[in-house]
């Protein structure tokens, strides 16, 4: 059911297919991924959303797109295959003595599904192997003609583990979405409200903007909490409210800075 509260906001410019990558592994894809689902769908957008490969779970119903409709109440989700073991793509089918993901095959599944917006969350960083052959997610978002939304942490190391996934999208002739903080902390300190400035900068040479820090934590919210927390954490580009000046102006006042 649409909010009508976003419904009476400006329309939404997202393309039909988005991918979801990161600088790494855990800064938080999952829950940004949930966040962009649950703004979308709550504007009357048809959302799905597709993890190619799902590592480190067993067989069942457990993984990251069950914490995906759990957040965002979108149910249209599609796992393409599943290791058990918690490495890359690559390595974790190589462990369990089972062929890796066809990507080519992955992009024409992506393709037939019917939904406005199509979310592909990635497995760790960019450029993690996904096969022998080291086909990676930057592989598929080209496949599929798709930005990247870059998802990234905000202490210490950030800065070059975010420039070089900007410059390897770059090199790859990939649009970047936009860089959005997966797990912004509570209490930040010297480190985290600098590198706000310098991720906006990163992110502006990149011909995107800093789009968004969500709260540590999101994943532990309601539904109605959580969307009021991807609200305020991602940028009217994705149907939020999230300024990055604002945020650091604010921040910087909450640190005597």
């Amino acid at each position: 059911m649409t909010d009508p509260r976003l419904a009476q906001e400006r329309p939404l410019t997202l393309p039909p297919v988005l991918i979801v990558s990161g600088t790494g592994t855990d800064v938080g894809k999952t829950v940004v991924t949930a966040a962009v689902a649950a703004l979308a769908a709550g504007r009357g957008r048809r959302v799905a959303v597709v993890k190619p490969v799902q590592t480190g779970e067993p067989p069942g119903l457990t993984g990251d797109l069950a914490t995906v409709r759990h957040l965002s109440g979108v149910t249209a989700t599609y796992e393409l295959a599943r290791f058990p073991d918690p490495l890359s793509p690559e390595a974790a089918a190589r462990t369990a003595g089972r062929p890796p993901l066809d990507l080519a095959a992955a992009a024409v599944a992506v393709k037939q599904i019917d939904a406005d917006l199509i979310l592909v969350e990635g497995a760790g960083g960019l450029l993690v192997r996904y096969d022998a052959a080291g086909s990676t997610i930057a592989d598929l978002a080209a496949m599929l003609t798709a930005p990247v939304l870059v998802v990234t942490t905000p202490g210490l190391g950030t800065l070059n583990h975010t420039a070089l996934t900007l410059e390897a999208l770059a090199r790859r002739a990939l649009g970047p979405a936009g860089l959005v903080i997966g797990a912004w902390p509570a209490d930040p300190g010297l480190a985290e409200c600098a590198n706000l400035t310098d991720l906006a900068v990163l992110a502006a040479q990149a011909g995107c903007t800093l789009a968004g820090a969500l709260p540590a934590g999101a994943a532990q919210l309601d539904r109605d909490g959580f969307l009021a927390a991807a609200r305020a954490g991602l940028s009217p580009a994705f149907g939020g409210s999230f300024a990055p000046a604002d945020c650091q102006q604010s921040l910087l006042n909450e640190n005597g800075l």
